[in-house]
């Protein structure tokens, strides 16, 4: 192999492997403790899951077994909509065992029903990957 080929190849082997190292330190975020109370993120679980406007990823703060709080994270949805469903549905699931939580059947919001079937959606997404991965 010629010189400038060898160079090559050797840049291509740096720049994956940082890139592999970048990915490890990063780690899977999706489920998280803290302060004992475990997080799922749905930030990557509902990356297809689209409101009016984009993604609408959550919190979903869970302790021994029961959701504690749903808390939407940033997202690109019309702010005086997107406050109409987050008023009339994230304290839907609060206090529900999670089996009880993910057979829980929850209505739209009028008028904001694009973004409330995305919220909807990534809370069933985030209760089923907490319980497929609970320890």
């Amino acid at each position: 192999m010629k010189k400038s080929g060898m160079k090559a190849l050797s840049c291509c082997s740096i720049v994956a492997a940082a890139l592999m190292l970048q990915s490890w330190m990063a780690g899977d975020q999706t489920m998280t403790k803290e302060n004992g109370v475990t997080v799922i993120n749905t930030t990557t679980l509902g990356k297809d899951v689209q409101g009016y406007l984009g993604t609408t990823p959550l919190k979903i703060y869970i302790e021994k077994n029961k959701v504690v709080k749903i808390e939407a994270l940033k997202n690109q949805e019309t702010p005086k909509y997107f406050l109409k469903v987050k008023k009339a549905l994230l304290e839907k699931w609060n206090g529900m065992k999670v089996k009880d939580a993910q057979k829980l059947k929850v209505d739209a919001v009028t008028g904001a029903t694009y973004s409330s079937n995305a919220v909807i959606d990534n809370v069933k997404l985030g209760l089923d990957y907490y319980q497929n991965h609970k320890k």
